[in-house]
């Protein structure tokens, strides 16, 4: 039995969040301007990918990204929305490879492409406790 074997090419997910303050660079780095940020971008990306696979995975297993290939198309400033896409566009035996999108409004802000492999949480923190 494979842990993708309900996993399939097309399946989707969306979100969406408001951009705050807390999202922007200037939250990270108070010289530069209060628009989205790259990372909080690609954390939104992930997390719809995150989503749009974690209901066909096995019992006590999670997906986890590992590999992000994105660009940043657009600033976007507070107070708007973005909506982040994520579609499955290949699965392979260890992991699937997702295209991703961010939208404010009907325009596009960024795309790539997003990759996630699929643990055992308690094997994975075991390992991790190991050390």
């Amino acid at each position: 039995m494979s842990l993708l074997e309900n996993v399939a090419v097309g399946m989707t997910a969306a979100n969406t969040i408001a951009v705050t303050h807390d999202k922007t660079v200037a939250h990270f780095v108070p010289a530069m301007p209060a628009v989205y940020a790259t990372p909080i971008m690609i954390l939104h990306m992930e997390k719809a990918s995150g989503d749009a696979i974690s209901p066909h995975l096995p019992e006590g297993y999670v997906s986890v990204g590992m590999e992000v290939n994105v660009r940043h198309l657009a600033a976007t400033p507070v107070g708007r929305t973005v909506r982040t896409v994520s579609r499955v566009i290949e699965v392979d035996p260890r992991s699937v490879l997702f295209a991703v999108e961010a939208w404010d409004g009907d325009r596009k802000i960024g795309e790539g492409t997003h990759r996630r492999g699929v643990v055992n949480v308690a094997a994975f923190e075991k390992r991790l406790a190991a050390g």
